[in-house]
């Protein structure tokens, strides 16, 4: 499937100043413009397509009721993406204090419910291999776990989007140095937690 193309600055420019205006044709179009590398983003940072959805849909909410105060200074392009970051790591701080006031209301009681003995009927063609890449999958998840938020964002904005250091900075309000720092800790920290898996 083809890219859809984007808004050359000129045209990008009037849609936006048209949509401060409260047109809201405008303000779709640069909805539609802008829809996937937003839901793109979500997912990568939270890792659930329901909550992504929920972000996405935040994020452009946000976007429209500050859409009056944006003034040009950065691309519309990174201003969305804050916006779109801002949101995902507020759901996670939110997902954070929930889980910990669950695990605090939990019991030790750790005795196998149903769900945790039902027998997986579905078949396999090489069930080690399938194992293996489970295995895997579940290090490598609980590897970026151990990330805090603004370190798994850069990570994964750098290594999943592609996005340079400068505008990661930019999209996070920090500094390119601040970036290149928070990535160097992600680096460290994926290394370490994951040093005994074969290369």
């Amino acid at each position: 499937m083809a890219a859809r193309p984007r808004a050359d600055p000129i045209s990008e420019k009037a849609l936006i100043q048209a949509a401060q205006q409260q047109d809201h044709d405008a303000f779709e179009h640069l909805v539609r413009l802008y829809d996937r590398s937003v839901l793109r983003v979500a997912l990568n940072i939270l890792r659930s397509e329901e909550d992504a959805r929920d972000a996405y849909q935040e994020a452009f909410l946000r976007a429209y009721k500050s859409l009056k105060n944006f003034r040009f200074q950065c691309s519309f392009h990174t201003w969305l993406y804050r916006i779109a970051t801002n949101v995902c790591l507020d759901s996670l701080r939110r997902k954070s204090v929930r889980k910990d006031q669950w695990a605090a209301r939990e019991t030790s009681d750790d005795t196998p419910g149903p769900l945790d003995l039902a027998s997986d009927g579905r078949a396999a063609s090489n069930p080690d291999q399938a194992l293996a890449r489970n295995e895997m999958a579940g290090r490598i998840g609980d590897a970026l776990d151990l990330l805090t938020p603004k370190e798994r964002t850069v990570f994964e904005f750098k290594h999943y989007e592609g996005l340079r250091l400068r505008l990661i900075g930019e999209m996070l309000s920090i500094s390119e140095e601040a970036t290149k720092n928070c990535l160097f800790r992600a680096h460290r920290k994926l290394r370490e937690a994951l040093k005994d898996l074969p290369r």
